[in-house]
């Protein structure tokens, strides 16, 4: 089908050669580019997403859109693709996570102020599955969010990535309140490249290789395969100082204490590597088949915080902190106490009398207690104390495949498809402290696995009503489980000690017990309708309605309004209203985990259960709800020659957000029901987390993006603008299961101000790409401490990255540059909190606090 009409920026024609291909669905990227050469950055960007009707120039798009090309995407020294992203995309962010538990794997992100799950992932117009990881420590914004990863998605595979900045839940479905990130596959049928690229950070480490390739072949002379894979690994980084407890001990002359004793910085990535297919065979000229899919692996090792050997609870110290736990070898093998340490072995104490941590293993007490073999101590295992490492192997895969064209003047497409994303975790230089001397100290902790199977049919027809109306329809089936795996038993047995309080299970990360593992799963349908119409010259009206019924909690309506008005051939308006949802994962309505926090300075383990678990249910846990969203934005683009501008308010209402409650301390009173509710050894759980509808936010925002293409310096010259303005504010939240910092973080945690400005500039052979980055101020924590301890507005900064390089024979390319090439310092600790836990910068943090990183690369392409 060719579709022509009026452009209404510059009165150009737009005849296109598309197969509609509608499932929550754009176009495939074959249906409307032959060759990925022919889209460059000097003809116009053509994207689907957004609309069910033909593809058309962002510029007359009624909703903002960024289109960000494969070769913009690599101007950059990281080749992590939500780095990438962040330099693009107005409202986008993302932070590092280090000591994070599984966020360390999976990094979240946000755009428009909301979490990672509330942006849709399609990868050439399917919807791509969700990760199984759960942030339980996002930063804020996203606290308990269960997002796609987006890391596994390498530049080497795409033509170009189409970011809708607009609610679309009535278009798309769940997950599309802040807005839709689509990943065009590359579909060449010849031709290809093969880099590597190498760096480090200025201060020496983490340094990471990456090697990718892509290839096009022909399948017959009427299809396809494109086929990108990546392989990469990064070396750790450490921007820590001693701890010091840990220093003090080394003073007193413990001899066991690693220096730093606990590290924050990048976790070490090994063994990364994905492969990408992308296919296509024309069966007719009215008919094509399609598939593309990907196998994809990395694992990552991070570090826990330090376990002081003298006074952390329920392994190393009694309830009170104040003397050593001492275990009794007899009182756990037959019931009668055996041990004849009776003197308490306090801290050390001082000629003053003043208590401090000192070397205990050098006490008098201390000896004796070890000379009887009817006792023991953690000590004996680990006397300096112990920082476990956190471990994970992420394990992704997906495959769709779909046929597709026109029957009796209708298009269609038909598609089925399914994707996994699997966490292994294991933990290293760790305890059970309930299995007493007997206790590994490496455990295989169990995994966590989210399966998506998705399956779409989708109609649309163009009619010659009014000056063009495009009706879609369609139907979508999907299906979604998340199954937890048990770990190995020593990592979550209650061993012979426990009852005499020495902690359960695998320290720092309890392993998954049979009382956890299992398979849980939830199926919904679809359908929709969605119309767009030109009206005369001047207006492009659009609405789209959509219905969803789901297994575990009922049905949900959503509409969605659309409009645009040319005011002259340069300028136009727009504006579009919509409603939305997020179902709760099946995660979050199911995940259990074991939780290290920090609260005032100090480890608290909680325990993270299910919504409707006894132990949540007891303090307040309920079956989770729908999210849902009332969206409004208005907006202008401005284009005339070289010269390009859009300006678009945003305003999100979302009620009964779901997140991750605060800590509810699980108090000695409780002890008794509690037992009777069926929770096993209460006492030795400080507190409780769980999912709750916990909020009501309203996000407010504007974004502006502009270009400006000239000629400086005897070569062709680009600026690019992108810059965000984000308000949250929380209107409504329960006070019993969200803390007052909680609040704070989620409504001051990113940059309110986000922009980034870029000079390209190419001459024939050499090229240049400077890009300035500018950080609003921000609400700064510790870690993921909540209180005033740790905290503070943070000052707003301006990185810079420059990019140069040089081509030889047309097919060769080399590349030098520096990410924050002035090294512009991260935020340090406020007074007081300075290193207190071996940081010196705050983790939560806008822009990489490891400082300046220099790179270069080499590109062949043939």
């Amino acid at each position: 089908m060719t579709i022509n009409h009026k452009s209404k920026f510059g009165k150009s024609s737009l005849s296109l050669a598309v197969s509609i291909a509608l499932s929550g669905t754009l176009l495939s990227s074959q249906a409307f580019a032959a060759e990925e050469e022919a889209v460059s950055e000097k003809v116009e960007k053509i994207a689907v997403i957004g609309s069910r009707s033909a593809p058309r120039s962002v510029g007359e798009s009624p909703v903002p859109i960024d289109i960000i090309s494969s070769d913009d995407l690599k101007k950059n020294g990281s080749t992590d693709m939500i780095d990438m992203l962040v330099t693009s995309v107005p409202s986008f962010n993302s932070r590092a996570q280090p000591i994070s538990d599984a966020a360390t794997l999976v990094r979240p992100v946000n755009l428009r102020g909301l979490p990672s799950d509330s942006t849709l992932l399609l990868v050439n117009g399917k919807r791509r599955h969700r990760a199984s990881v759960i942030a339980f420590q996002g930063g804020g914004v996203n606290d308990g969010a269960q997002g796609p990863d987006i890391s596994v998605i390498p530049s080497a595979a795409l033509k170009q990535v189409e970011v809708l900045r607009d609610g679309a839940a009535a278009q798309y479905g769940s997950d599309a309140i802040a807005g839709v990130m689509n990943f065009v596959l590359k579909d060449s049928a010849e031709g290809g490249s093969i880099s590597v690229s190498q760096g480090e950070y200025y201060e020496g480490d983490g340094a990471a290789t990456t090697i990718d390739g892509n290839i096009g072949l022909p399948l017959t002379d009427d299809g396809f395969i494109n086929l990108s894979a990546q392989y990469k690994t990064a070396d750790s980084t450490s921007r820590s100082v001693q701890r010091p407890d840990a220093a003090n001990l080394i003073a007193q002359g413990n001899t066991y204490v690693n220096d730093p004793a606990q590290v924050w910085g990048n976790p070490e990535l090994k063994d990364d590597y994905t492969v990408f297919i992308n296919a296509g065979f024309d069966i007719n000229d009215k008919h094509s088949i399609y598939a593309f899919g990907n196998v994809s692996s990395r694992e990552a090792i991070g570090g826990f915080y330090y376990r002081n050997p003298h006074n952390r609870g329920l392994v190393y110290s009694n309830d009170d902190g104040e003397n050593l736990l001492v275990g009794d070898v007899g009182l756990a093998t037959n019931g009668v106490a055996s041990c004849n340490s009776k003197v308490p072995i306090p801290k050390v104490t001082r000629p003053d009398g003043t208590v401090v941590d000192g070397n205990v293993l050098e006490t008098d007490a201390y000896k004796a207690m070890v000379a009887d073999p009817n006792c023991f101590s953690m000590n004996q295992v680990r006397p300096g104390g112990y920082t476990p490492q956190f471990a994970g192997t992420i394990d992704d895969m997906s495959f769709f495949a779909g046929v597709k064209g026109e029957i009796a003047e209708w298009d269609y497409d038909a598609s089925a498809g399914t994707g996994s994303n699997k966490a292994t975790f294991s933990l290293r230089n760790s305890l059970n402290p309930s299995m007493g001397l007997d206790t590994p100290t490496d455990f295989e902790t169990g995994a966590y696995e989210q399966v998506e199977t998705t399956v779409n049919l989708d109609f649309s027809r163009l009619f010659d009503v009014f000056d063009g109306l495009n009706f879609a329809s369609g139907f979508e089936y999907r299906e979604e489980s998340f199954e937890i795996t048990q770990g190995e038993e020593a990592s979550w047995v209650a061993g012979p000690y426990a009852e005499q309080g020495f902690n359960i299970g695998s320290h720092g990360f309890k392993g998954f017990g049979p009382e956890s593992a299992g398979k849980n799963d939830r199926s919904n349908i679809a359908v929709y309708t969605d119309v767009e119409a030109y009206i005369g010259d001047r207006w492009l009206l659009g609405a789209a309605l959509r219905y969803e019924d789901f297994s575990t909690f009922g049905d949900t309506l959503n509409y969605k309004i659309t409009a645009q008005f040319s005011a002259t051939d340069d300028l136009a308006f727009r504006a579009s209203h919509s409603t939305g949802f997020r179902a709760p994962t099946v995660g979050q309505e199911n995940v259990v985990n074991t939780q290290t926090s920090i609260v005032n300075g100090d480890l608290i383990q909680s325990y993270i259960a299910p919504p409707t678990d006894p132990l949540a249910a007891f303090y307040g846990g309920e079956v989770l709800k729908p999210e849902e969203s009332i969206n409004y934005a208005l907006g202008a683009v401005y284009q005339s020659g070289d010269f390009f501008l859009t300006v678009d308010y945003y305003n999100i209402e979302v009620t009964g957000r779901i997140a991750q409650s605060s800590r509810i301390e699980v108090e000695a009173k409780d002890y008794d029901a509690l037992r009777a509710a069926g929770v096993e050894f209460p006492e030795l759980i400080s507190a409780v987390t769980y999912y709750t509808n916990d909020f009501d936010t309203t996000t407010q925002g504007v974004d502006i993006v502009g270009s400006y293409d000239t000629e400086l310096f005897a070569g062709d010259t680009k600026f690019s603008l992108a810059y965000g303005w984000t308000d949250t504010s929380v209107d409504k939240f329960n006070e019993e299961t969200t803390d007052p910092g909680k609040v704070r973080r989620l409504e001051d945690g990113i940059p309110a101000h986000r922009g980034t400005l870029t000079w390209g500039q190419n001459w024939d052979d050499l090229s240049m790409n400077l890009r300035a980055n500018y950080f609003g101020e921000y609400y700064a924590t510790h870690a993921d401490d909540t209180s005033d301890w740790g905290s503070e507005m943070a000052d707003s900064a301006v990185t810079f990255d420059l990019e140069v390089s040089y081509t030889v024979m047309d097919s060769l390319t080399f590349s030098v540059g520096a990410n924050n090439i002035f090294d512009q310092e991260a935020q340090k600790l406020k007074d007081g909190t300075l290193g207190e836990l071996g940081a010196v910068y705050y983790e939560s943090g806008p822009f990489d606090y490891n400082g300046g990183y220099y790179y270069g690369k080499i590109n062949y392409r043939f």
